[in-house]
């Protein structure tokens, strides 16, 4: 079955064996040069949209596998849960921000960058947050990125947002938005411009992508923790309501391709 921390727990295994080196974003960014060294890597990342105790969960399993991951929380009440996040922190992974000011604050810029002044203020009581990454609110028609087009986010001691300075015609991006692995049609924002053409079926085809040596040396790979249960009620649930939010996507993504 896809989607569970055991599919998870074997794709982590088969990058490792396959000697992919991992690294989180902050690692990425500040030892850019000595990192695109490496002939085979992986930016790990996680964007926790909700469910912060599934972020804990796969934590702890990349933990236990010996690997560091990059987690951007919200700081939406459901989500920003300080004894986690520090506990997430502890454990070695980088905490980051994710977020929507312009979208909770209907577009108005001023606005938005004092919530996001003050989010991330919150956040960083919490733990260190040397970078940032935009969450996709795709029932708004306002992209947080837009944010920078007016602001300048090193400004607030941010070392990089993955979406503006990451060259994904270097480095392949892979992400399971809508539980599906880059599938376009029903992602709004969480989607890049690339060089590369790679259909992905589900995680074990991925597996056989990386063991037979087909998958890009150079990758970022984005995990909602919210999606990855052990096999049970939750999965099925999640199975169940993606799909029926994943209809929603696909008529807000055709609407923008129509404009």
């Amino acid at each position: 079955m896809d989607f569970t921390l055991s599919a998870y727990k074997a794709l982590i295994n088969s990058l490792k064996d396959n000697n992919y080196v991992f690294f989180t974003v902050s690692n990425y960014f500040s030892q850019k040069s000595e990192s695109l060294k490496n002939d085979k890597f992986v930016i790990m990342r996680h964007d926790v949209d909700r469910m912060p105790q599934n972020a804990l969960k796969m934590a702890k399993l990349e933990h236990d596998l010996g690997i560091k991951a990059t987690y951007y929380f919200r700081t939406i009440p459901q989500t920003l849960k300080p004894d986690i996040i520090k506990e997430i922190s502890d454990m070695g992974h980088e905490v980051g921000y994710h977020y929507e000011n312009l979208a909770q604050c209907n577009g108005n810029f001023e606005m938005a960058i004092e919530d996001f002044r003050n989010n991330l203020d919150k956040l960083r009581v919490i733990a260190p947050v040397y970078t940032i990454c935009m969450h996709g609110s795709p029932r708004s028609r306002w992209d947080a990125k837009d944010l920078w087009k007016k602001y300048d986010y090193r400004d607030f001691g941010i070392l990089a947002e993955p979406y503006m300075d990451i060259d994904f015609n270097e480095i392949f991006y892979l992400t399971d938005t809508g539980r599906h692995w880059n599938n376009k049609t029903i992602s709004v924002r969480d989607r890049v411009n690339s060089r590369f053409d790679i259909k992905i079926i589900n995680t074990e085809n991925i597996l056989n992508l990386i063991q037979g040596n087909q998958l890009p040396h150079k990758i970022m790979i984005n995990v909602h923790p919210h999606r990855w249960f052990d096999l049970g009620f939750n999965w099925y649930w999640e199975l169940i309501s993606q799909n029926l939010k994943n209809v929603i996507k696909l008529i807000i993504v055709n609407s923008h391709n129509n404009e």
